[in-house]
């Protein structure tokens, strides 16, 4: 990495709309100290869109959800990288990179997701439903997708599933996910039972106070929202599909129906466009911090590592995503 550091200042100019000057204070010293880091180990930082504003506009070298941050990652040249998300997010990224180092900063950013089904789960549906291809979010340990035929994140999940040409197909473990990329296509899908633990707790309700409270408001969902909840919101996407929908059709009220550091990171780029926040915070994604970066990088803490023949298996249900 060449050319001058940013100065805080410069970086504050950032997010000075979404961070009090006291918690800026706070957060200086560590976003220094990981900048002199990162040109120091020759390190690259993904951070998811769930990530707050410090990590996503300050210190981040590559931003995106969890589809834009796979197919980045195949192009990172440095030799470390640390990704500011959950646990499957920094696999995906040592699959894609076998040879680098790719830290994740803390162990425990887990996945409700990725929780709610193990690869013994997956062997079973496949003894349950001979031939039928399994689809499977990238929400997942490796030793899920590594007994998958394909992997599809919420952005590409339709075009994945009529990819394969069959009329029925298995996807997990998004039950929500499922069957709202169901009501798109007539390929039938079997689905798994797990939930986002954040997009589960909207409701329709919720959505009609909103409307009531805030008349005009546009509603965008994340499809891993409940099927309700979808039905009712004017617009469902990934993360990145939402962040688009502002920036394409710049409604003058919005509200993203997902976890809440995503509205900061969209409305610092459309200071015109009116933000309402129903905060739910991912515990997990809230687990990445400044400090942990920071001691991730000084002290090459929490290296993630697969166990090779899991990873060749779950690399090529990556790759045949991203072929798509």
């Amino acid at each position: 990495m060449s050319g001058a550091l940013p100065s805080a200042a410069s970086l504050y100019r950032r997010v000075w709309r979404v961070i009090p000057p006291g918690e800026w204070a706070a957060f200086s010293d560590d976003i220094e100290a990981i900048l002199t880091l990162k040109r120091e180990r020759n390190a690259v930082i993904l951070a998811h869109n769930y990530q707050t504003p410090e990590i996503f506009h300050c210190i981040a070298d590559i931003v995106g959800d969890s589809l834009a941050l796979a197919r980045k990652a195949m192009t990172v040249e440095a030799k470390v990288i640390v990704l500011a998300g959950v646990h499957f997010m920094a696999e995906t990224a040592k699959l894609l990179n076998p040879d680098k180092i790719v830290l994740i900063p803390d162990l425990g950013a887990g996945c409700s997701l990725a929780d709610s089904i193990t690869a013994q789960d997956v062997r079973l549906m496949r003894q349950r439903y001979p031939g039928v291809p399994i689809v499977t979010y990238v929400n997942t340990s490796a030793e899920v997708k590594a007994e998958s035929d394909i992997c599809c994140t919420s952005g590409n999940a339709k075009a994945v599933v009529e990819s394969l040409g069959v009329p029925r197909v298995i996807m997990l473990p998004d039950e929500y996910l499922a069957q709202n990329i169901a009501a798109q296509t007539d390929v039938e899908i079997i689905a798994w039972k797990g939930h986002c633990e954040v997009h589960e707790r909207f409701t329709p309700a919720d959505i009609r106070e909103l409307r009531e409270n805030h008349p005009g408001v546009t509603v965008l969902a994340h499809p891993e929202c409940p099927p309700d909840v979808v039905a009712e919101a004017d617009f469902s996407g990934s993360t990145a599909a939402m962040s688009d929908y502002v920036e394409t059709q710049k409604p003058p009220r919005v509200v993203l129906m997902t976890e809440c550091s995503m509205s900061d990171n969209v409305a610092l780029a459309h200071p015109d466009v009116e933000f309402i926040r129903p905060c739910n915070l991912c515990p997990h994604m809230k687990r990445i911090t400044l400090a942990n970066i920071r001691m991730a990088l000084e002290q090459n803490h929490h290296v993630v590592t697969i166990e090779p023949g899991i990873a060749g298996r779950a690399r090529l249900a990556v790759e045949r995503m991203l072929a798509i």
